[in-house]
């Protein structure tokens, strides 16, 4: 690995020791289908985002309440001594990105066949502190 790879994937490391995120990768529901839930949640304090997916009916809210746990955990763990009701947390940044897709064919009239496309996504979220004044 050369000098200039090797710094900037350091400064990449560190970057990363200061953002408290999680990561969905190849989740098989669509991506307008999780962006929808993924809107609704954005800049919410943690806690009421936790609210908002728990009682939502949508099947995308229990992968991103999962997620969303899973990026409170991270901070937990990065951060030993602090308790999570001291400090007020919220949603910085949550998008969703196209995955793979599965191409399939389905049987049509006269011979012919329409393609499926089975869309996958991945889910970025990041999360960090209110700064209280």
């Amino acid at each position: 690995m050369g000098a200039r790879k090797r710094e900037k994937a350091t400064e990449r490391k560190e970057e990363k020791k200061d953002k408290y995120f999680a990561i969905l990768r190849n989740c098989p529901t669509s991506p307008r289908k999780m962006r929808l839930m993924a809107d609704v949640i954005r800049g919410q304090q943690v806690e009421k985002a936790l609210q908002i997916l728990k009682t939502s009916p949508k099947e995308s809210s229990g992968r991103l309440e999962k997620l969303l746990l899973s990026a409170i955990a991270n901070w937990q763990s990065k951060n030993e001594g602090a308790r999570l009701e001291d400090n007020t947390l919220f949603v910085k940044e949550i998008f969703v990105d196209g995955g793979r897709q599965l191409k399939r064919l389905r049987t049509a009239p006269q011979g012919r066949g329409y393609r499926i496309r089975k869309r996958s996504n991945h889910v970025t979220l990041i999360i960090d502190k209110t700064e209280t004044i």
